[in-house]
């Protein structure tokens, strides 16, 4: 057996494989490198993954790991060290790999994967690119950081400047606290706004101070703050829609969102609310539901009947789920409900629905019909 598994509980097992891309890949990136820096003369690439679990793997428990790992029909191709030359002159290794705050959709996969077979202590792997550039003469700190940017996508990619030893980032959530609006005003909304990166204009910055220094004459807390500029926002606003269009040096009369509106006067009568923040609703139905009978202190509840409007409100979230799916799944249901609430006062969440296309979540007693 390997030493390099026999370690304390929640280790990274690292495992290795070259080519790290495919030669069309690889020429792309080679070409893009050569533009940044002319004397690069050769790139070489290797796959590194990253496998974090409760406990020691057994020896039986490796070779699975393994064989899951290896690409089809080419055996067991995975080694324990680098592929790496590290012993030649004017060669610079660069390692790019997804960032550490969220588990990317290749771990969600490749886990499901491990805990089908019963590896059970596999809790996360990641996979980063090792690029190996050779080059004549010396690359300076500016150009090293300009190929960097090349190598991965900023977004969802970082540069690993020494092996991972563990996916514990080390950031931990900020406790909540107050922002006091009330001794220092406008400025204690400024610098929340800049500590959280609000994104609050002008416009925001001075409605919200109104608001809780003269309406509510409060402090707002720093998750009001943050759930502010998120229901505000252009994501969640559209106020891109809601600008001005000039076609051929002519301004539009309406706006984008207001031509979207405009077809709801034309079709079905059954409109109450016409895309009025990020949802629409139609005529609903008187029905017997419970209030209470105080809404500002507890009280009983009665039996009243009251009109109750339906909306229904969709929710895509295509790019966030592929790249981290609990997140991105958590985000996209809880844009429904922000959605619904955000239409209005009275706006209830009842019930929602989700989408996603999944393989075999091996739920005991479900059976699961594949599509194709």
């Amino acid at each position: 057996m390997e030493k390099w598994w026999r370690s304390s509980k929640m280790v990274i097992l690292k495992f290795y494989k070259a080519p790290g891309l495919k030669t069309g890949q690889l020429k792309n990136k080679l070409h893009k490198v050569s533009q940044i820096e002319a004397s690069v003369t050769d790139l070489e690439t290797e796959l590194c993954y990253y496998v974090e679990t409760l406990e020691p793997l057994q020896e039986d428990e490796v070779r699975i790991l393994k064989w899951i790992l290896s690409p089809p029909f080419k055996g067991e191709c995975l080694r324990s060290d680098s592929t790496f030359n590290d012993t030649e002159d004017h060669a610079i290794v660069i390692e790019i790999g997804p960032r550490l705050n969220f588990s990317t959709a290749f771990s969600t996969n490749v886990v499901s994967i491990c805990t089908t077979v019963n590896l059970n202590k596999i809790i996360r792997i990641e996979v980063a690119i090792r690029y190996r550039i050779k080059h004549k003469g010396r690359l300076n700190k500016k150009k090293e950081n300009a190929i960097v940017d090349v190598l991965g996508d900023k977004m969802t990619e970082c540069r690993y400047i020494k092996p991972i030893e563990t996916f514990d980032h080390g950031f931990r959530p900020e406790k909540w606290f107050e922002v006091d609006i009330i001794k220092k005003g406008r400025r204690a909304l400024e610098e929340v706004n800049l500590k959280l990166g609000l994104a609050f204009d002008d416009w925001d910055l001075d409605f919200y101070t109104e608001l809780f220094l003269q309406k509510l004459k409060r402090n707002p807390t720093s998750v009001e703050c943050f759930d502010l500029a998120q229901s505000n926002s252009e994501h969640s606003r559209h106020w891109f829609f809601k600008g001005r269009i000039i076609l051929d040096g002519k301004e539009e009369k309406q706006s984008l969102i207001d031509m979207i509106m405009d077809t709801q006067n034309y079709s079905n009568p059954n409109n109450v609310i016409k895309f009025s923040d990020n949802s629409s609703a139609i005529e609903g139905f008187k029905i017997p539901i419970l209030r209470p009978t105080k809404t500002h202190e507890c009280s009983g509840f009665h039996l009243e009947d009251i009109k109750q409007h339906l909306i229904f409100t969709a929710e895509t979230h295509n790019f966030p789920t592929g790249v981290a799916p609990f997140s991105g799944a958590t985000t996209g249901t809880g844009g429904r409900l922000r959605d619904i609430q955000g239409i209005g006062r009275g706006g209830h969440y009842i019930a929602g629905t989700a989408g996603y296309s999944v393989g075999n979540l091996c739920i005991p007693g479900i059976l699961y019909l594949h599509l194709y």
